[in-house]
């Protein structure tokens, strides 16, 4: 009997105010950024119009959404598209795969703690963009070094993460496994790379939107394709409406990046949410 009323209670749809509840804010959720994004449209679109700000500056949007079509119509965009993608995401698993090692690695074991960490922390500090010079002299002009510039980004973010999940483990949960007799691998699959999860992910989320940011500044120099040598151009040629809508790509990129990532790890580490 008391199997058939837990099943029941399992198998029973939601009623309807449930439902509602759910559908209603999920569209809150969607609701709400539609409604800042159409105000700052309108906001744009009031202003381009005004003619107070000149084109050559500041683009209208139907002069901006223009240059997109020009571009998409030529086939620059789909190939600048294809060549960041990928630069992004080679250098996002190498970066995010090396980070998350690294920092298992050095929030378990000490000795690797002492070697590493003060190099890995005198790291942080440098930004990608000052690395684009020595990457080049490394690697030369083609893709290693735009995979170079963003896995060291995404490196460096994942493992701090990581290593800062690793590192702040609470006390309680270790001597309770080891109280109830689980084995240093048992403990270690079990107990700490769970209650480290969500800090891997949020380093992993964080590397995702640095792994664009990056990009941006490796094909800034010494490339030929991809969105951040397109915007070199447009600047160069003074196309601010093309430059706008590159910049609005990238923003959409990486929010959508953002979101898949966000919602692996809320799936994956679904004991957070408690």
């Amino acid at each position: 009997m008391a199997v058939t009323e837990q099943h029941d209670k399992i198998t029973r749809p939601k009623p309807p105010v449930a439902r509602f509840a759910q559908l209603s804010a999920a569209g809150t959720a969607v609701g709400l950024p539609m409604v800042s994004f159409l105000f700052i449209l309108a906001l744009w679109s009031v202003v381009g119009a005004s003619g107070v700000v000149s084109e050559a500056i500041f683009p209208a949007p139907w002069s901006v959404w223009s240059a997109t079509v020009e571009m998409w119509q030529n086939g620059t965009l789909q190939k600048d598209l294809g060549v960041s993608l990928g630069r992004a995401g080679v250098g996002f698993a190498i970066g995010a795969t090396l980070g998350v090692t690294m920092g298992l690695l050095t929030g378990r074991v000490p000795l690797v703690r002492t070697l590493l960490n003060p190099f890995l922390n005198l790291l942080r500090p440098i930004p990608a963009i000052a690395l684009v010079p020595v990457a080049i002299v490394w690697f030369g002009i083609g893709e290693g070094s735009k995979y170079f510039v963003v896995s060291y980004t995404v490196f460096l973010t994942v493992w701090f993460n990581t290593h800062h999940g690793m590192q702040y483990v609470p006390e309680t949960y270790l001597r309770a496994a080891r109280s109830l007799g689980a084995s240093r691998l048992r403990e270690f699959l079990t107990v700490v790379l769970p209650a480290a999860a969500p800090h891997i992910f949020a380093g992993i989320r964080l590397g995702v939107a640095l792994a664009f940011l990056s990009l941006v500044a490796a094909e800034l120099s010494g490339a030929s394709s991809g969105l951040g040598f397109r915007l070199q151009e447009a600047r160069q040629y003074i196309r601010t409406d093309r430059m706008f809508s590159l910049l609005i790509i990238l923003g959409i990129l990486g929010a959508v990046a953002d979101l898949v990532v966000h919602r692996i790890g809320r799936k994956l580490v679904h004991w957070e949410q408690g």
